[in-house]
């Protein structure tokens, strides 16, 4: 058997096993109340499938790696999304700052005599610290799988630019049936131009995120990426916002401009790659 055969038997049951663990936590997603097994499900799929397999877990990329690549992974993020609601700001796609939910916010915070501008300056430092962190143990969940498990398994038989995308198109298809289903997404466009939007995302943070993972071999930055993309965007700016009838055109993950950006920068890495990662 070539090593390629090998790859494919591996890949073709992480496939088989995601599916089986997908369903099972979509039941438990109504048992719990909870998309936290949902996401760990396909990082139990990976396990099983190595053990399957009889692969060793310890080459997923658990080290740290440099620090440098740790904080690029917590930025980029940051940077895209905030670039693409400072556009939504100005272009007047959506309002300035939503009133009603800086008044939750003052609320659940118990800051009563605080000011906006004071409440959105806290909100941020809590939504970049502890938000941040408490994502955690559901990224992480599915991040062995995606750059832990699949980017390591299909880097040994396939290209970086082949991996960046096979495993990127694999993490968005894990998402759209809670598309398809409505229990992901957002009101008021078509659900084709919502799948669309999500999986350019989807798939150009996979380029990005497969870079930094070659880079460094350190899962730990996707993690990282993953967190910071998740809580920047759906904890932070898209709540932020207050929303206009063309919002939901341009924003959040189902939205024409972070699925943009993101692919302007995964571009940039991609031809980054070619100098960098000759022999794949």
């Amino acid at each position: 058997m070539t090593q390629k055969q090998d790859t494919i038997i591996t890949v073709s049951l992480f496939i088989a096993l995601t599916a089986l663990f997908h369903l099972i936590g979509f039941w438990l997603i109504f048992r719990l109340g909870k998309a936290t097994p949902l996401m760990l499900s396909v990082g139990v799929a990976a396990i099983v499938t190595s053990l399957l397999r009889k692969q060793s877990l310890n080459t997923w990329g658990w080290s740290w790696g440099k620090w440098k690549y740790q904080w690029t992974s917590y930025l980029l993020p940051f940077f895209i999304i905030a670039t693409a609601y400072a556009i939504i700001w100005i272009t007047g796609v959506g309002g300035g700052y939503n009133e009603t939910y800086i008044d939750h916010t003052r609320e659940g915070y118990n800051l009563a005599e605080w000011n906006d501008a004071s409440i959105i300056a806290f909100h941020f430092l809590i939504t970049a610290t502890i938000t941040f962190l408490l994502a955690l143990p559901s990224v992480l969940g599915e991040e062995i799988a995606w750059r832990g498990f699949l980017v390591t398994a299909l880097m040994k038989s396939f290209s970086f630019k082949a991996t960046s995308l096979i495993s990127g198109f694999l993490w968005s298809v894990f998402h759209w049936p809670l598309m398809f289903m409505g229990f992901y997404g957002v009101s008021g466009t078509p659900l084709p131009f919502q799948v669309a939007c999500f999986t350019v995302y989807i798939m150009s943070a996979s380029v990005i995120m497969t870079y930094l993972r070659v880079k460094t071999d350190s899962l730990w930055t996707g993690v990282i990426f993953h967190m910071s993309a998740n809580v920047f965007l759906q904890k932070y700016f898209s709540t932020l916002t207050q929303n206009t009838e063309t919002t939901k055109w341009y924003g959040d993950e189902f939205g024409l401009l972070p699925a943009s950006l993101m692919l302007m920068v995964a571009i940039y890495y991609w031809l980054k790659s070619n100098k960098e990662f000759n022999a794949h």
